[in-house]
């Protein structure tokens, strides 16, 4: 069979750095498929590894899956047992190529009410990888946001930490994310139509990007997890202040200035060329380069010519590339 093309995200793409996935809708899609719920399950996992080995692949550092809250343990037993098989079977395979690929497996949530096969293989999964640091991969299984800071609390209070020495530095050291380079979520994904946290990584989330995702899981393919990411990076995050990256440098004043004296080629200074003036325009009104500002000059001096001359068809080439370069 031929192999798949590879799918890359176009030059320029802003990746963050950790993606948090709330992988809903197995077991719906089982039953859409006409197929057991816990096949569902089945290829959830086998899309979670490929989903995440792509983020890899495209250099998002942190990908946290959800794969079993605290308030999961009120499904059928047959159905948590299956899962924690499933759990079992993932660390098996995974464990090499988390190795290899220098990939810290962490585990967010309890550990105390696990099954002691499930727990013995993740606390070595998390020993043999502990000192690999090119990625992160955090498996959250009975994790519940308020769960992650009610421990952190208690933990505090078993140091003895004093009240006056609590602050926002020190609640990190005591979340299940301590110690990760990037705790916080840049971008938070949801399958299946459903449009609420459930209150997953609830302290790590303050200023996440939310993605809703209408296909259950086992569909979420990296194809989709591309339309995310691009999602992603053309928004403008703000955290609770000005944009973190100015995309356009817009001053209303330049605007109006540009309807009369650029477009009606009115109040060009007397002995200004007007290229020169043109440039000067476009590098102050859009922010682009010297080099960029100057292309854009001539593209629109073409534009402009073959406009006084009529030629509709010849003018709409500069123009279309003129504003390629403002697009882009």
């Amino acid at each position: 069979m031929p192999q798949k093309a590879k799918i890359t995200l176009p030059k320029g793409t802003k990746v963050p750095d950790h993606v948090a996935i709330i992988p809903d809708g197995n077991r719906r899609w089982a039953r859409a498929h006409g197929l057991h719920t816990l096949q569902g399950h089945k290829k959830g996992f086998d899309r979670a590894v490929e989903v995440a080995r792509t983020a890899r692949g495209w250099g998002i550092h942190t990908v946290t899956l959800w794969g079993f809250s605290t308030e999961n343990w009120d499904r059928k037993k047959k159905e948590i047992s299956y899962l924690m098989k499933l759990y079992e079977k993932l660390i098996d395979d995974y464990l090499k190529e988390a190795k290899k690929e220098k990939v810290r497996i962490i585990h967010l949530g309890r550990k105390d009410r696990l099954p002691k096969t499930l727990l013995n293989k993740i606390v070595q999964a998390e020993k043999e990888t502990k000192n690999n640091g090119k990625y992160i991969i955090n498996i959250a299984i009975d994790y519940g946001g308020h769960d992650d800071i009610l421990r952190a609390i208690q933990g505090m209070m078993k140091d003895k930490v004093k009240a006056g020495n609590v602050n926002k530095e020190l609640i990190e050291k005591y979340l299940d994310t301590k110690g990760q380079p990037y705790p916080y979520v840049d971008l938070m994904i949801r399958t299946s139509g459903e449009q609420r946290t459930s209150g997953f990584l609830l302290w790590q989330s303050e200023y996440n990007e939310f993605y809703w995702e209408n296909d259950h899981f086992p569909s979420f393919t990296p194809k989709k997890l591309k339309e995310a990411i691009l999602d992603y990076s053309r928004r403008r995050r703000r955290f609770g202040g000005n944009d973190a990256v100015e995309h356009l440098n817009f001053r209303p004043e330049i605007t109006a200035n540009l309807e009369l004296a650029w477009w009606r080629l009115r109040h060009v200074p007397e002995g200004t060329r007007f290229r020169d003036y043109a440039i000067k325009h476009l590098r102050e009104q859009y922010g682009l380069s010297k080099a960029l500002a100057k292309e854009g000059a001539i593209l629109m001096t073409k534009t402009l010519i073959q406009r006084k001359e009529k030629n509709w068809k010849e003018a709409k080439k500069p123009l279309k590339a003129f504003y390629e370069i403002i697009k882009n």
